[in-house]
């Protein structure tokens, strides 16, 4: 069943992560930067919690590797592990001072072009990080001739994600986080819709960077329970602007209040917002909000 792949794979996950630090006992070598992430996918596993871990684990990597000229380099891996890693590939962003942003990128697609050729569906930080150890510190002397590979080439050539996320809160009442939620949301361009009461539920649409920013902001907020109920990812490639506007279902972030009853006035009528999503076309979020068909 997925369940038991998922309590596979998470248990994978921290196994390596252990192997990790017991390899790296240092900070500056190896350290976990979402702990909250790490909490919560051991809590999965521990408890064989059937309630799926709302982030990714991330952390950095730092190799130290020794170029011809006997000097030093370090390179840092940004790294994230997706839930469903090693099913899919890890993600890892390498850098390093030295590295100007042609070299950087061209790095970074061969690294990921060795893991997708030779493990997929393994564990592979291990490998990943021997990977860089040895190659890396070539890309610094690599002259891309500018004919071959201008930066904004690069750019041009890199795919951009579209994403939209479902999130799903206990409650939103408090009048600071409503603003928050849309001062964000317009501040990094995105669009969706807030539904403050209870329970709360909060959409976003954007660039997947922002999308991420808008998520980490307001995960740090203090909430009785928040999480993302359900994430869209959809890959434009060129994605300029044009490509985005396209993909978007709601033209703006706005708070949505339908017409609220119960004594406190804060029970929405979920007939409304099932409606309010139908019009979107986005009726079936509703049952992955709510575990039931709208009607």
């Amino acid at each position: 069943t997925t369940e038991m792949a998922n309590q596979e794979e998470a248990e994978i996950q921290i196994s390596e992560l252990d192997l990790l630090s017991s390899m790296f006992p240092y900070e500056e070598e190896f350290a976990v930067t979402d702990q909250l992430a790490l909490a919560e996918l051991k809590h999965y596993v521990e408890n064989e919690s059937a309630e799926v871990p709302s982030s990714k684990v991330q952390f950095i990597l730092n190799v130290k590797t020794e170029v011809p000229n006997a000097s030093t380099v370090e390179f840092s891996m940004a790294c994230a592990l997706p839930f469903k890693y090693p099913t899919v590939l890890p993600e890892i962003t390498v850098r390093s001072s030295l590295l100007s942003r042609s070299q950087q990128i061209l790095l970074n697609s061969d690294l990921k072009t060795y893991l997708m050729q030779n493990f997929s569906g393994e564990p592979c930080m291990l490998s990943a990080r021997e990977w860089v150890k040895e190659h890396a510190a070539a890309y610094i002397d690599k002259e891309l001739s500018s004919s071959s590979m201008t930066a904004s080439d690069a750019t041009q050539s890199e795919v951009t994600t579209f994403t939209r996320l479902w999130i799903y809160s206990h409650h939103i009442y408090n009048k600071q986080k409503r603003k928050n939620i849309i001062d964000w949301a317009k501040e990094l361009s995105l669009s969706g819709f807030c539904m403050p009461g209870k329970p709360g539920v909060v959409c976003v649409e954007g660039l997947q960077s922002s999308c991420e920013e808008f998520w980490s902001r307001v995960r740090r907020l203090t909430w009785k329970r928040i999480l993302i109920r359900h994430r869209e990812d959809v890959s434009l490639e060129g994605g300029g602007h044009t490509e985005i506007q396209k993909q978007r279902k709601f033209p703006t972030l706005e708070e949505k209040c339908f017409d609220a009853h119960g004594a406190r006035g804060n029970h929405m009528d979920l007939g409304q917002l099932y409606r309010f999503l139908e019009e979107k076309g986005c009726a079936d979020i509703f049952q992955m909000y709510f575990g039931v068909e709208g009607h």
